[in-house]
């Protein structure tokens, strides 16, 4: 399991290495991750691409998909990809892509196309008098 996102993050099932994994048929938000220092920090990824699907299964992973060479063009090769999943519990797709924006805001993946910002305006919080 590894933990991502802002506080205390999403419990996301992984990572694996993404060539020769099967996608379950599953509703799910994945992130794709590969290892910037393999050698020296082994257990640190760097999150690259993060999208949702209805089924995962359905969702042309793992190199058919539409960013599948960015992915692997980061990692330096397609056997260094590793995904990792999580099932949001009663989600909806709207909850599923609330994830991914925050997801993409926190770490700005270079092969997420759409890049959303972490930020708020006074108003829309209002503020104490």
């Amino acid at each position: 399991m590894i933990r991502l996102g802002s506080a205390s993050g999403y419990p996301f099932e992984g990572p694996r290495l993404l060539g020769g994994w099967t996608p379950p048929a599953v509703a799910a938000v994945y992130a794709v991750l590969y290892r910037p220092e393999p050698e020296a920090r082994p257990d640190r990824y760097a999150v690259v691409y993060v999208g949702h699907a209805d089924d995962l299964s359905q969702a042309s992973l793992p190199w058919r998909h539409p960013r599948a060479q960015c992915w692997i063009a980061r990692a330096g090769s397609r056997w260094k990809v590793h995904i990792c999943t999580y099932e949001v519990p009663g989600g909806l797709p709207a909850h599923r892509e609330q994830i991914v924006r925050e997801l993409t805001a926190v770490y700005r993946p270079r092969c997420n196309e759409t890049q959303f910002d972490h930020s708020w305006a006074e108003e829309w919080i209002g503020h104490e008098r």
